[in-house]
């Protein structure tokens, strides 16, 4: 009988790179056969690796891995864009990121990917009214990831979140598509106000390390946000700001901020 994994392969070229570099990571480092088999190369597509990826770190004593994974495996298949949407912030973790250098890598080590893809299910709970699942999952993402976004926001596809240590994302935030974030980066609110109380951030933005985007407000698409910067107003589109209380400091410096990953003020060299 013909691998399954081989008509996979055919269809699906990221799978079979996937596939690919996990067998060489099994060849290069026997040690970590029994972990890459288990997350990897025991599935017949990426959705099956990532319910058994997603299952396993947020299983618990109080939900057992076999439920966990039953939740996320029913979600893929009830909803494709949440596969598509793990597709893309796949691809650009893996073209924006330096230190990342195979596919493999962000589905078996970076926190960050991991993190997203398990606010993408309970995001789907929530939208479903399993709201209680989808408080369970924000609750074992933050305790296992550091990570705390409200099943309630709205994240479009595209998303890196580099080191993604102590992010924060508020129940009424949107984030566009293609969007970069560093460590320590809250989208929240700036007192106790209910209904619409969080940022809402454009497509192709760059968010630095440490920043605080507070308040319903509007940060432009492809504009640059500043580490450290606390940003308490609109931000128009293509420009860079910085500072307590941020302010304009200049132009984004190119079309797609997020995708040249380049954080410092001036101007800026295109990419080779």
């Amino acid at each position: 009988m013909a691998d399954p994994r081989s008509k996979i392969a055919t269809l699906d070229p990221v799978w079979d790179q996937i596939l690919a570099e996990a067998e060489k990571s099994v060849r290069d480092e026997p040690l970590m056969g029994g972990f890459v088999h288990a997350c990897i190369l025991h599935h017949a597509s990426i959705e099956k690796a990532l319910s058994y990826r997603i299952a396993a770190k947020l299983a618990s004593n109080e939900m057992s891995m076999m439920v966990v994974r039953e939740v996320v495996e029913q979600a893929y298949a009830s909803d494709p864009s949440l596969v598509e949407a793990a597709r893309a912030d796949l691809v650009a973790i893996y073209e924006r990121d330096p230190a990342c250098h195979r596919l493999l890598q962000p589905i078996l080590y970076f926190k960050g990917y991991q993190a997203v893809q398990a606010y993408r299910v309970g995001h789907y709970l929530w939208t479903r009214g399993k709201y209680d699942l989808a408080y369970f999952f924000q609750m074992r993402v933050s305790e296992i990831f550091g990570v705390d976004i409200h099943p309630a926001a709205r994240m479009g596809k595209g998303i890196m979140i580099d080191h993604a240590h102590s992010i924060v994302i508020g129940e009424t935030a949107v984030v566009g598509d293609n969007v970069s974030m560093l460590h320590s980066v809250t989208l929240g609110g700036t007192g106790k106000e209910e209904e619409d109380r969080h940022p809402k951030i454009g497509d192709g933005v760059l968010i630095g390390a440490g920043a605080k985007v507070l308040g319903n407000i509007k940060v432009g698409h492809c504009s640059r946000i500043a580490a450290g910067s606390v940003v308490l107003e609109d931000v128009p589109a293509c420009k860079t700001v910085a500072g307590i209380p941020a302010r304009i400091v200049g132009e984004a410096g190119c079309e797609q901020p997020s995708i040249s990953m380049n954080h410092m003020l001036g101007p800026q060299k295109p990419r080779d």
